[in-house]
């Protein structure tokens, strides 16, 4: 039986990459997830209890993973839910564990930015390096879709939307309107 679930939460732990012998990528990490309440008595927002997931992302959600999620980021999980117990020594417990079909920044607290890769073709010898100055991870190579505009290289793009004071309900009046596309 296959019992899907999408959780937002915390991550909690940087994400790990693991390749197999056979050369799959998996990565992992932690997610913690609160339930809030209002509790009317005390008239403020209280935090219920914590649960705690292990995420697990393969072949390129996994390399995706690893150079966008970062321990403290707010994200929303959708997979398979599996629970298993598990021994060592005299301890013994439940691992409740998500295998991720989809991870993406949770936006309801923040913005992202979406950079397209497609994967390198079979015949490519040269691979793209993970730096700190390129958003690339070895074996893909960002590419623009057509009619996509590339906001990276425009111009003040960055500080224009770091510039200026955010009203009260947080729309700035500088920032352009959005128009939905049907």
């Amino acid at each position: 039986m296959t019992d899907t679930i999408t959780v937002t939460g915390v991550v909690g732990s940087d994400p790990r990459l693991h390749v197999t012998t056979q050369g799959l990528a998996i990565a992992s990490f932690r997610l913690a997830s609160t339930r809030r309440y209002f509790d009317r008595a005390k008239g403020t927002w209280e935090d219920g209890e914590t649960n705690w997931y292990t995420v697990s992302g393969f072949r390129q959600l996994a390399s995706n993973a690893i150079a966008s999620v970062h321990k403290g980021d707010r994200v929303v999980v959708h997979g398979r839910l599996r629970v298993r117990s598990w021994e060592n020594g005299e301890k013994s417990g439940l691992a409740v564990e998500i295998e991720a079909d989809s991870i993406g920044h949770d936006l309801s607290w923040g913005i992202t930015s979406l950079t397209k890769v497609r994967r390198e073709a079979a015949g490519d010898t040269e691979q793209p390096s993970a730096t700190s100055e390129s958003n690339t991870w070895p074996g893909v190579a960002p590419q623009l879709a057509a009619g996509d505009e590339d906001f990276s290289t425009r111009d003040g793009f960055a500080e224009e939307i770091d510039a200026g004071d955010d009203d009260v309900d947080g729309a700035r009046e500088d920032r352009p309107q959005l128009e939905p596309v049907f």
